[in-house]
């Protein structure tokens, strides 16, 4: 057999009439198919599981054999016998029966069939049924291994990743522990312009490890369920240690930060070091991208399902609408062409989401361009207790 006829499509066709089979056997090959043919219900199972025909077209019927049914639907029985095994469900059907009543369209229906023709079949019509379905039936086996083929490739970007990541997390400490060490004058005096010159690179280096830590830690909850360590979260003692942490960062971005818990804010039950870094996040970005002397409000207060809602608010310049689901998503970022570069890694909005999601909250954002945002965080006052509305 030549390589050409080994890669035609096979078609098998299932009928106990002789005469239909060699009359079908006639016509497919002269169109170009190979052909394997079965004359009952059991016979027409094995060439599939053994053979993996690209088509099947099948008799209704047939003498059912071990297959349990009435001969009437034996066509029917091995159907569903096809659509039901995962090796052979994506093989495409056509009935050719001598059967025409409504009820018996149904049942091929029912029964996973892809077409229906009546004898004697219009061979133009069986022609461009067979040819149309084979054309489907490659394209979705394309896409799917076009799929899988990007499933194993972003496997390998994320095994990649994880790897380099580890690997700079050591290296990283040394340097950040040198530059304390020269601030502190453990190797002599530096001039003012040195320390403001090795500050600046200590931030540097801290932003980076802090994306270090945001990477390690999504691929960690993303992989497996996140374990909290739940204490119970007053959110105005919450808000008093944010702020003494940030005011060293505020001060140096010109930043004007306040927060307020009102007095009905439930106290409520939290990762406390999780959720600090959602906020730092939140706070992170809002420097980086509120410009020059951005102003931030932190507000928390009792919501309609008895948690608490915070609110992180700058007066940015915003984000546009259909950014605003985004955002959200993994390495995904909001890009204007007229905007100044920033470094970003796009992580912390998946990072900040899947955290609130792991305490059964919610978080979203409303924004104009050009009037600021607002990141709302939902969290239930108990654990496992449901999202807020």
């Amino acid at each position: 057999m030549s390589e050409l006829a080994e890669r035609s499509p096979l078609i098998l066709v299932a009928d106990d009439v002789p005469a239909n089979v060699a009359a079908l056997e006639e016509q497919l090959t002269t169109l170009g198919y190979r052909v394997v043919s079965a004359a009952d219900g059991p016979g027409a199972l094995a060439a599939c599981q053994a053979q993996r025909p690209d088509l099947c077209i099948l008799d209704v019927s047939m003498p059912p054999g071990s297959l349990e049914c009435d001969a009437r639907d034996t066509g029917f029985e091995v159907c569903r016998r096809l659509k039901r095994d995962p090796r052979t469900a994506r093989i495409p059907v056509i009935f050719v029966t001598a059967l025409n009543d409504t009820s018996d369209r149904v049942k091929a229906i029912e029964a996973g069939g892809d077409d229906f023709l009546t004898k004697p079949h219009n061979r133009q019509v069986l022609s461009a049924r067979v040819r149309s379905l084979l054309r489907l039936k490659f394209a979705t086996e394309a896409l799917e291994e076009s799929y899988a083929r990007l499933r194993e490739l972003e496997q390998v970007r994320d095994d990649l990743m994880k790897m380099i990541v580890h690997d700079l997390k050591t290296p990283l400490a040394s340097v950040l522990a040198s530059l304390e060490m020269v601030l502190d004058n453990d190797f002599g005096p530096i001039t003012e312009p040195q320390r403001r010159a090795l500050g600046d690179a200590e931030s540097r280096a801290e932003e980076l490890l802090t994306l270090i830590e945001d990477l390690l830690e999504v691929a960690r909850i993303e992989e497996t369920s996140l374990a909290l360590e739940r204490r119970p979260v007053a959110p105005g003692a919450l808000f008093a240690e944010i702020m003494h942490e940030w005011g060293a960062r505020f001060h140096r971005a010109r930043a004007t930060a306040t927060a307020a818990a009102s007095e009905d804010a439930p106290v409520f039950e939290a990762d406390r070091a999780l959720l600090k870094r959602v906020f730092g996040n939140l706070i992170q970005n809002a420097i980086m991208h509120g410009g020059e002397a951005v102003t931030l409000a932190l507000s928390a207060e009792k919501d309609a399902g008895g948690g608490v809602l915070f609110t992180v608010a700058d007066d940015g310049p915003g984000i546009p609408v259909e950014f605003h689901e985004a955002i959200f998503r993994k390495f995904e970022r909001v890009r204007k062409a007229d905007a100044p570069r920033v470094r970003s890694s796009g992580l912390g909005l998946t990072f900040c989401k899947l955290v609130v999601e792991a305490h059964g909250g919610r978080i979203w954002v409303e924004s104009v361009e050009g009037k600021g945002s607002r990141f709302f965080i939902a969290l239930p006052a108990g654990a496992g207790a449901p999202p807020a509305a």
